[in-house]
């Protein structure tokens, strides 16, 4: 039985069904080696060795594989068809080879499939190949570089830079196409013009809506009304004279519908229409193809096979009628330079298998499979037909022309399933639908109103636009979209608000400096090339190691030039650069730097210890006027909490302040002093604003913990006070005390109502609690028998709603499904993928050993 290896225990569940029991399917987990996060993994004098670590959680996974091939001297390496799959398919190789688990007589090859179905994985058992060299250099040069820009480039930015966290080859790219439009943003300042629209009236009685698009014989452009003056002499014009209807035209026209998704198109769309990240779509896509329901996530490709093909247009037939397929099967070509990166369009495995059909539990897996089901129909179906019609309307001498436009749906064709969503909301005029209207007749008019408008700042990024803007400009490629717009997020650079990504102060910092002082590796050009060259390594037609030979010439040389720059020299540069947003022209033409406090110091951005940035006065310490980071803010200014704390008040002769710490903003009474080194501090809780506290608030704080008095029965102290996980009450010596007794208030403000006698009670009902730990929960169902493993799966009603158990793994059942209606298939399918995220194993019951048919007596040799 030869050993397959894939990724996931999901996709290696799927397989095993289909090879059956003449072969033993395991998964790696994903990748089991990794260079260790420590300086020397990737040594540039050594002509780039790379030093490889089986990660702790492989280790395991790993044994398993070496331990079957003891018994079946094969190994098949079935992992996902991209740089990736044929990466880990490497470090397994390598990983085995070394554990000397795959010997010289052993067999080793590489399969590839698209989708996990029964024709695919067949097929692909029949065309075995080695693993790809090429490919798997591709993989190493990216993961060289991205090491050492890595390791070499952040190292700088803590040194010169307080707070940053670190940098990245791509996301450093990624995070200035951010910064950079919302600079755009702050610079943008809107312009007026105006608009002027008529509701005529036809001989017949029925309305419709023309706009101006001539005034005093000359056609207008958008800018040509620009202030209310101009507008109100246009609407005078219109109203003085008589209008006529010129001219009616209507044309057919159609409109085709989009090819099938792609990555990144998948991204974009599953963003605007179900607020997805790139992330969490990736995810769900990789659970519906573990599950054998769509082909290959990760791709470039938007063409189709020919039997896909074949099947949507079967389907379109049976469902709406041979109306809607056209002629002609639509063809797609792929626009991607890299073939290797250019599989299929990402499609259901199976064209009939709409979703209801699919019975998919889970709401997301179901959502997103619903969207990749009906783009792959419609982008096979007939083209939606209009009638567009357009209407000029004009005075006898010609100084004023108005135009309607009107559009009608003659065969709504691919529409019918599926209509591509936008990312900015755009009022289309022309989808309305015009009465009849004749040339020559007159047209009445109803009312004439002219409208103000502003020119719009561009839109900040969500994460589909920006994924597009990425694709556009050739940085990233579809298996690391995600991963860099998750990473630029986690490390605190941008926040997403409302789906939009903001730029934080790191972030704009961050790429402040390396604008400045690495400006070719952050440049779309100088990275968009190097994805192309990667291209070019994975084609075959590069070598890696000559690649980074280049890039690392240069990079370390700029890595260089930076050692004696000095924070300050840093900082003046990054000053220079952020002026136009920091220190904007006033309006009475006075130096927008100079301090407005002490009148001769001159204002800076400074940084803080815990990273973030604020300006300051070169005045320090006499001059202690500060005010956020970006630009002047009368309003923000008033509220903010500077690094040095605001000042609420004074108290006893103790000045009260409250700032913003590491672990969140706090009250303080008093300064650090070298005889007072710990001043009396409290939290503020969540729920309060810490800009908009108030002295006596503070003091309240200040006054925690609150002792309630002795407890009536034992005469230990109870203390009520607040703690990282909201109000409580303690029953010990001190608050202090890790023993005890701690129980929950219910809000905020108990800590400073509760009385002795509720207290005594809630301490009594928390006691009484822990007597009733470690009775055994009943269940509200019992399945039966784990169909493949053994063991009972029963469900229960949990803290947090009903869940399946099985042994030590516990599945939470999904809104969508009952309890009393979950079927066993589904439970095992909920335990599999609950096992897969916790890294366990289902262990299959081992299948009755044959008996060894009994030996023959050898036959006497003759004398």
């Amino acid at each position: 039985m030869p050993v397959v290896v894939v990724e996931s225990p999901a996709k290696a569940k799927t397989i095993n069904k289909y090879l059956g029991n003449d072969y033993t399917v395991l998964a790696s987990f994903g990748h089991v080696r990794d260079l260790p996060p420590k300086d020397g993994s990737v040594d540039p004098e050594d002509d780039f060795a790379m030093k490889w670590e089986v990660a702790s959680d492989s280790k395991k996974h790993i044994k398993a594989i070496v331990d079957a091939l003891k018994d079946d001297n094969e190994l098949i390496l079935a992992t996902d068809p991209d740089r990736e799959g044929e990466a880990i398919s490497w470090h397994l190789t390598e990983a085995l080879t070394a554990r000397k688990a795959i010997k010289k007589d052993t067999p080793v090859s590489r399969v590839v499939f698209n989708a996990i179905t029964k024709a695919a994985v067949t097929e692909a058992m029949k065309n075995p190949r080695q693993v790809d060299t090429p490919l798997v250099d591709a993989y190493l040069a990216r993961r060289a570089l991205d090491y050492l820009v890595g390791f070499k480039l952040s190292p700088v930015l803590w040194r010169k830079l307080p707070g940053a966290k670190s940098a990245g080859r791509v996301q450093s790219v990624t995070l200035r196409l951010i910064v950079e439009r919302e600079m755009e943003i702050e610079v943008f300042r809107p312009q007026e013009y105006w608009s002027v629209k008529a509701l005529l009236t036809t001989p017949r009685g029925q309305t419709y809506e023309a706009r101006l698009t001539t005034l005093a014989g000359d056609k207008l452009d958008k800018f040509s009304i620009a202030d209310a003056t101009q507008a109100e002499m246009a609407v005078q014009a219109i109203n003085s004279r008589d209008l006529t209807v010129k001219s009616v035209e209507a044309k057919p026209g159609t409109r085709n519908p989009s090819p099938p998704f792609m990555t990144s198109t998948l991204q974009q769309e599953a963003s605007r229409k179900f607020g997805m990240g790139a992330k969490q779509t990736m995810s769900v896509a990789q659970r519906l193809y573990e599950a054998g329901l769509i082909t290959y996530m990760r791709t470039d490709g938007i063409d189709m096979a020919p039997e896909a093909v074949t099947g949507a247009r079967d389907a379109i037939k049976a469902k709406f009628g041979a109306d809607y397929v056209p002629a002609k099967p639509r063809m797609y070509k792929n626009k991607a330079k890299n073939a290797q990166e250019a599989h299929e369009c990402v499609r259901p495995t199976d064209m009939m298998v709409d979703t209801a059909s699919a019975k998919i539990v889970d709401s997301d897996q179901r959502k997103l499979y619903d969207l990749i089901y009906k783009r792959t129909i419609a982008s096979q179906m007939a083209a939606a037909k209009f009638e567009r019609t357009t209407v000029d309307v004009a005075s006898d001498d010609g100084q004023v022309v108005l135009r309607a436009n009107g559009q009608v749906m003659v065969f709504d064709g691919f529409i019918a399933v599926y209509e591509e969503g936008r990312d900015d909301s755009v009022v289309d005029d022309d989808d309305k639908r015009l009465p009849q209207i004749m040339e020559g007749e007159p047209a009445a008019k109803k009312s004439v109103d002219p409208e103000q408008h502003f020119t719009q700042p561009p839109p900040r990024y969500t994460e589909a636009t920006l994924v597009k803007r990425m694709e556009e400009l050739g940085i990233g490629r579809p298996s690391t979209y995600a991963s860099i717009v998750t990473t630029i997020q986690d490390r605190g650079y941008v926040e997403k608000e409302k789906n939009r990504l903001i730029p934080q102060d790191k972030g704009r910092l961050v790429t402040a400096f390396l604008s400045n002082y690495f400006r070719r590796y952050v440049g779309y050009d100088f990275t968009a090339d190097l994805e192309n060259q990667l291209d070019e390594v994975s084609a075959g037609d590069a070598d890696y190691k000559k690649v980074l030979g280049q890039f690392w010439r240069d990079f370390s040389a700029a890595i260089a030039e930076t050692a004696d720059l000095r924070i300050g020299e840093v900082l003046e540069k990054i000053n220079e650069v952020l002026e136009p947003h920091l220190f904007p022209p006033t309006e009475d033409g006075s130096d927008p730097r100079q301090c407005k406090n002490c009148g001769n110091g001159r204002l800076s951005m400074r940084t803080a210890r815990s990273g973030g940035a604020f300006i300051g006065c070169s005045n320090y310490p006499e001059c202690r006027y500060t005010r956020p980071f970006g630009p002047p803010n009368p309003e923000a200014e008033a509220s903010a909490i500077p690094p040095d704390g605001k000042l609420l008040g004074e108290d006893q002769g103790d000045e009260i302040r409250v700032f913003k710490g590491r672990f969140g903003p706090y009250v303080q009474r008093g300064a650090v002093t070298e005889e007072v080194k710990k001043p009396p501090r409290q939290g503020v809780p969540e729920g309060w604003n810490p800009e908009e506290i108030q002295l006596a608030e503070a003091l309240k704080l200040l006054e925690l913990p609150r002792p309630l008095g002795p407890h009536p029965e034992d005469g230990v102290m109870v203390w009520a006070n607040i703690g990282r996980y909201g109000p409580y009450l303690k029953h010990a010596e001190s608050t202090s005390h890790r023993g005890g007794t701690n129980a929950n208030l219910e809000s905020i403000d108990e800590v400073w109502t509760v009385g002795m006698n509720r207290a005594v009670q809630l301490l009594a009902e928390k006691v009484a609690s822990r007597g009733r730990r470690g009775q055994a929960a009943v269940p509200i169902r019992e399945l039966g028998e784990h169909p493949e493993a053994g063991g009972p799966v029963n469900i229960y009603d949990g803290k947090y709603g009903p869940y399946v158990k099985w042994e030590k793994i516990n599945a939470t059942i999904p809104d969508t499904v009952q309890p009393d209606e979950l079927t066993m298939a589904q439970a095992v399918d909920l335990i599999d993928e609950r096992a897969a995220k916790s890294g366990k194993k289902v262990k299959k019951k081992a299948a009755p050993k044959k008996k060894a048919a009994a030996k023959k007596p050898a036959a006497k040799k003759k004398a």
